[in-house]
């Protein structure tokens, strides 16, 4: 269940406890095809399937991620200084231009979310290899040798036929 789905999540049938107590099979054979409320004096319970709960939680938790990062990238363009202590303070050591880019990057992903079943392991990719980048440019060990001379010695062209 993807999170465009989340409209649909309460055109379920509702079921007495009396009811599941009766006729639990019947029940859960009606929570494999979609869900189901289950009623107790005021009280309503969600039935449904593991592996929507788990879709579920999956994609609020990585929308949070998603608004996090849009949000410290905007605020990042408007001048605000975010500190390396925030969740998403490695966004500051981008230019304006990258930033641009992650949040057209980030936004484009999160639209897929619909339309692919890979979309939320794309955003966590997407979101991993900037940060990795961050953490690169960040270093100075990494800047120093990206900018060290290097002592490469240049290869000799094979010949065209071995020596035997």
């Amino acid at each position: 269940m993807v999170l465009g789905n989340l409209g649909n999540i309460y055109s379920d049938e509702l079921i007495t406890a009396t009811e599941l107590n009766r006729q639990p099979g019947r029940v859960l054979d009606k929570a494999l095809e979609r869900p189901v409320t289950i009623t107790r004096n005021d009280q309503a319970f969600a039935l449904l399937r593991r592996e929507e709960v788990t879709s579920l939680v999956k994609a609020a938790t990585q929308s949070q991620a998603v608004f996090e990062g849009l949000t410290v990238a905007f605020s990042l363009l408007l001048g605000k200084e975010i500190g390396f202590e925030h969740p998403y303070g490695w966004l500051s050591v981008f230019d304006a231009d990258d930033l641009q880019e992650f949040i057209k990057e980030l936004s484009e992903a999160f639209r897929l979310i619909d339309s692919s079943t890979t979309a939320w392991e794309m955003i966590e990719a997407l979101i991993h290899e900037w940060h990795e980048s961050a953490i690169a440019i960040f270093s100075p060990e990494l800047a120093a040798a990206f900018s060290a001379e290097t002592d490469e010695i240049p290869l000799t062209k094979p010949s065209a036929h071995s020596a035997e």
